[in-house]
């Protein structure tokens, strides 16, 4: 009996220490991702080594970039899939481009992106938050690539259990997001101050928790952290040699209270990933992303024995699964809900966003149908939020962020035709009628001009709309003889134009009827005693009035240097009415006074541009605009020779404000009047690097001067010269053109070639012009 109770004992004993192992807590693991920009794509091979070492963390904690990458992982993407993402993601699209031009309605196409500052006015205050950067397209792809978790609202619920840091601006304290909308928290997380705007949350705003704690490992220690793997790739304060553009510089200066704090948090870690001493690259370097991917490698390779240690550590306990949640790629709303859009804005928004309820949708058609309510210009931007009801139907919620009613926009400009001069914008919304726009513009130059527009939608989907708009422009306009300014004429003209316009597809296409008045004054500047070879008119006067029925195609993917898209415009035009007076200096001839023979205009444009591989542009184009004139009765006056206001003007590289203007490069701006004219366009946009471009390009005209029959014969075998002839002409132009994307807008400098004169002439512009 004795021998069996120590028998018994002996056994207890020698088994303990597999029952105490097996009875002990695992240790929790919490991996920390500091903020960075651009470089916390070095965080990702880091994420793959975890992923081949099984080993799986308790917790995620992230700041900033690393928040968006903690974010992703943590919802269940692999390290392999976040590589993979990021290598597809065309990051200056991402963070500078904001709405693509294709999701803009037609009807506010023209006044996309025109100007460089824009504030609200409510409550007769000014009400506007600015940033660097626009992040409608960041806001997207986080809402589509978190639609696998949209029903998790508590992050202890994912994957991997997460936290985002962020700062309460209002109060300048900590704030840990654990709940809500992923996609939303991520980017609250990244809101730095000045580069993106803050993000409203409850009763405050946050901005990026990189501003108060960018490395945040006394967070995961708090939360119980048994071992911290830190990646950290903020490191601190930047080198002066990396202080070199404007993103470094504001996300240092919004940083000093974190890189005081960040030594500390380093000694936190039991597993350091130190990427500082390999990174090659700063804060702002996205297009260097595949670059930053490789630094990311050296400091984990480093870290290598101490993660394969923790591995066998960890190989005696259970760990989470680590997978995506298998979320359909479709869904079928039970449920639309519209929240803090006005009784004014939605109508439209309805007709523009054309949800239903029981049609199958996919997260890309929910976020098409947003872009194309945002393309009215009525918001800052539109988010959405999914829910269940009932259990298991599901709704969404679309949520509005309205513009003030009343805007007030500014813009510069220069070129050298022009001169130099300050745009004024004044916007109102709804103030004259319900889904009505009103447009106040002054461009304060040495050569002024104004507009005022009204437009107004109207129709069940708000498809149909009218535009009434009145252009007077004051000008300085060159002739030329033989490719010298001869002259320099004082040209005012006033247009009062109105349209009811129906859309055929409200992101691309109209047509509709016009109603067009038109007055000209031409004036010499100077004497003809001062300047013998000033033209010989004293004064000039054209009234005209024609009727219209135009189409409009335009799908470009951006306002200025678009790599993909159509543009095509075909109208025709008939006269009701053409007036001259025209007096001059010869005494010897008598003033005219009277109406011109009839008239009707045909044109046609058309532009095409295809991205034909990374980084070049093909492009192409084709005009044709022909005046066809009535036959010439006794008591008319010939309108081939005083109808020279209502013509077409050739010239500039920048499109010119007001009706029957084409760029023409070589040509100055308005140099070249013609009653015909056929066009051909071959260009080529090379974007260099970053927003640096090259454009050469090739036109080439025929033109003529008289009637249709008369050009039409000698179109394609021209014999006179368009700098002095009135013979059927040809234009040849070629040249190149060195642009850049500013801040102020695109900077062009040109040189280009002109036939008959052989000359190279030179154009230089900055700064966002006044519409054409």
């Amino acid at each position: 009996m004795k021998k069996t109770s120590y028998l018994f004992v002996f056994l207890v004993l020698l088994s303990l220490p597999q029952i105490i192992f097996s009875q002990e807590k695992k240790p929790k693991v919490v991996l920390v991702l500091s903020g960075g920009g651009a470089k916390g794509i070095a965080h990702i091979p880091l994420l793959q080594k975890l992923d081949s070492l099984h080993i799986v963390p308790d917790l995620i904690v992230g700041n900033s970039m690393g928040s968006i990458i903690g974010g992703f992982y943590a919802m269940g993407y692999s390290g392999d899939s976040i590589e993979k993402l990021t290598k597809n993601i065309i990051w200056d699209k991402l963070f500078g481009g904001g709405q693509s031009l294709k999701s803009v309605s037609v009807e506010e196409k023209r006044e996309f992106q025109r100007y460089l500052v824009g504030i609200g006015v409510k409550d007769k205050k000014l009400n506007s938050v600015g940033s660097l950067l626009n992040d409608q397209n960041l806001r997207e792809l986080l809402s589509e690539l978190t639609y696998p978790v949209y029903n998790i609202k508590d992050f202890d619920s994912l994957p991997i259990p997460f936290r985002a840091m962020a700062t309460d601006l209002a109060e300048g304290k900590e704030v840990i997001l654990s709940k809500g909308s992923l996609a939303y928290a991520m980017r609250a997380s990244m809101s730095l101050p000045g580069i993106f705007k803050p993000m409203t949350y409850e009763k405050t705003v946050l901005v990026d928790g990189g501003v108060l704690n960018n490395f945040p490992t006394d967070v995961a220690k708090e939360m119980g952290a048994d071992i911290i793997i830190g990646s950290d790739v903020g490191g601190g304060l930047e080198p002066i040699d990396k202080l070199n553009n404007l993103l470094t510089i504001l996300t240092q200066t919004s940083m000093f209270p974190s890189n005081i704090k960040n030594p500390a948090n380093r000694k936190l870690c039991n597993i350091l990933v130190d990427h500082l001493p390999n990174l090659r690259f700063s804060t702002a370097d996205f297009a260097d992303s595949d670059e930053i991917y490789k630094d990311g490698k050296i400091a984990t390779a480093q870290n290598l024995p101490a993660l394969v240690a923790l591995s066998e550590k960890l190989k005696g306990y259970t760990q989470r699964t680590h997978e995506l949640p298998n979320m359909p790629a479709s869904f079928i709303l039970d449920t639309i809900v519209y929240k803090n859009i006005s009784p004014e804005n939605l109508a439209l928004v309805l007709g523009r966003i054309n949800l239903k309820t029981n049609v199958k949708y996919t997260t890309k058609d929910l976020l098409a149908g947003i872009n194309r309510a945002m393309g009215t210009n009525l918001f800052d931007e539109i988010t959405h939020s999914f829910f269940i009801k009932d259990g298991n139907k599901l709704g969404v919620t679309i949520f509005g962020h309205e513009r003030a009613k009343n805007q007030l926009n500014t813009s510069v400009h220069y070129d050298t035709y022009r001169g130099v001069g300050i745009i004024f914008n004044y916007t109102a919304r709804n103030v004259l009628a319900r889904a009505s726009r009103l447009l106040l513009t002054v461009d304060i130059a040495e050569q002024p001009k104004a507009r005022i527009n009204y437009q107004k939608n109207f129709g069940k989907n708000r498809d149909w709309w009218w535009s009434s708009e009145l252009y007077g422009a004051f000008l300085r306009q060159e002739i030329y003889f033989n490719g010298k300014a001869s002259d320099n004429v004082l040209y005012n003209s006033v247009e009062f134009s109105n349209e009811i316009n129906r859309n055929i597809n409200s992101l691309k296409s109209y047509f509709g009827y016009g109603l067009n008045y038109q007055y000209s004054h031409l004036k010499p500047k100077y004497d003809r005693e001062y300047n013998p070879n000033s033209i010989d008119i004293t004064n000039y006067t054209l009234n005209s009035i024609e009727v219209n029925l135009h189409y409009s195609y335009n799908d470009m993917d951006k306002v200025f240097f678009a790599e993909n898209g159509t543009i095509m415009k075909a109208n025709i035009t008939r006269s009701l009415l053409s007036d001259v007076y025209t007096s001059f200096n010869d005494p010897d001839k008598t003033s005219i006074s009277g109406a011109t023979n009839g008239y009707t205009k045909f044109g046609f444009s058309f532009e095409k541009r295809a991205l034909l591989r990374k980084k070049i542009t093909g492009i192409i184009g084709f005009d044709s605009y022909f005046i066809f004139q009535d036959p010439l009765k006794d008591s008319q006056i010939p309108y081939s020779d005083y109808g020279y206001a209502s013509k077409y003007f050739l010239g500039g590289i920048i499109p010119s404000s007001g009706s029957n203007r084409f760029d023409f490069p070589g040509l100055h701006a308005d140099e070249l009047n013609v009653s015909q004219y056929m066009g051909l366009k071959i260009a080529s946009q090379i974007n260099l690097m970053g927003k640096i471009y090259l454009t050469p390009h090739f036109n080439i005209a025929t033109v003529g001067f008289e009637t249709f029959d008369t050009y039409i014969n000698k179109a394609f075998s021209p014999k006179g010269k368009w700098d002095d002839s009135d013979l059927p002409s040809l234009v040849i132009s070629g040249g190149a053109a060195i642009s850049y994307q500013s801040i102020l807008g695109p900077i062009h400098f040109d040189t280009s070639w002109i036939n008959n004169i052989d000359k190279v002439r030179l154009f230089f512009s900055v700064g966002l012009s006044f519409n054409p």
